[in-house]
């Protein structure tokens, strides 16, 4: 019963819900550990399935000291599960419509200031030039264009050639759920990517290169851990401990204090809701005084 379950889970997220590789990997491994859950309860039939189920292991979860946030996930996880169970007919009725899901608490990401982010990039720039390797220029391209446009790193390892637009100072780039956006590009990062692809790409070519703009060392798309442990090495210039969400974190906060509004950023950072977004109006005080001084007829 589970492998067949799992299996038309699966496609079900694939195909109708165009989720991306990751996303799947997460539903299915809930579902792997629910299942798991109901073999010891001694539950063989899903028609044997009730509410008190679900939260008996949401319940288990709790007690080894997950996050909130995990739970919180778990529950949304759960609830798609079962929604999905109902319609397909392994469940008489979704049984996890009626969980209700904690408010998580609200955590202000850890962002750069602007001065930590020329720092770090400087950094990389001298760097670069002193030691002029195929290395030291990607990584400073590669840095340059997660602060520069705020893409996640998977968006980041995604890039082909072909999505680099120098008439307009863009990206073409894909994001979750295969959607595809246009990410403008300031001109520094522009540059490191040219100054990149004139001497630095060109030594990590193979056969296994593709038309993919940023290489690892073996000549294949890089990955997102080789990205992150760039990133981590950078911050080392500024003494943060701070990877490539921590860079978008930090553009999308520069982006709001320099000027730019919420349904803009929303649309460059790719964010399916505005209220994703509006966690970076919470970062900077300095910006909510400005505002209020600006705007307020008695500030």
């Amino acid at each position: 019963m589970s492998a067949a379950l799992i299996t038309q889970y699966e496609e079900h997220l694939a195909l109708v819900r165009n989720l991306s590789d990751n996303s799947i990997k997460g539903y299915v491994t809930d579902l792997e550990s629910f299942l798991k859950h109901m073999e010891k309860l001694g539950i063989v039939e899903f028609n044997q399935l009730e509410i008190e189920h679900i939260r008996s292991w949401l319940a288990n979860l709790q007690s080894t000291g997950v996050a909130r946030a995990t739970l919180t996930r778990r529950i949304v996880s759960i609830r798609a599960f079962t929604n999905w169970a109902a319609a397909s007919g392994w469940l008489t009725s979704d049984l996890g419509a009626n969980l209700a899901i904690p408010k998580p608490h609200k955590v202000l990401p850890e962002v750069l200031n602007v001065d930590e982010a020329a720092t770090v990039l400087k950094a990389l720039e001298v760097k670069s030039v002193e030691e002029p390797t195929a290395v030291n220029v990607r990584d400073l391209a590669l840095v340059e264009v997660l602060y520069g446009s705020g893409i996640r790193v998977s968006e980041l390892c995604g890039l082909n050639l072909s999505d680099v637009d120098r008439s307009r100072n863009t990206l073409n780039v894909i994001g979750k759920g295969d959607k595809q956006r246009v990410v403008p590009l300031g001109l520094p990062a522009m540059r490191a990517i040219d100054n990149y692809l004139k001497n630095g790409r060109d030594e990590f070519v193979n056969n296994s290169s593709a038309d993919a703009l940023f290489l690892g060392s073996r000549g294949k798309r890089v990955d997102q851990r080789t990205v992150r442990e760039v990133v981590y090495e950078a911050m080392k210039a500024v003494g943060a401990k701070m990877g490539p969400h921590g860079l978008r974190h930090s553009a999308a906060t520069h982006l709001l204090e320099g000027g730019a509004d919420l349904r803009t950023v929303q649309e460059i950072l790719g964010h399916a809701s505005l209220s994703t977004t509006q966690i970076y109006t919470h970062v900077s005080p300095e910006r909510l005084q400005t505002a209020y001084k600006q705007a307020h007829p008695r500030a």
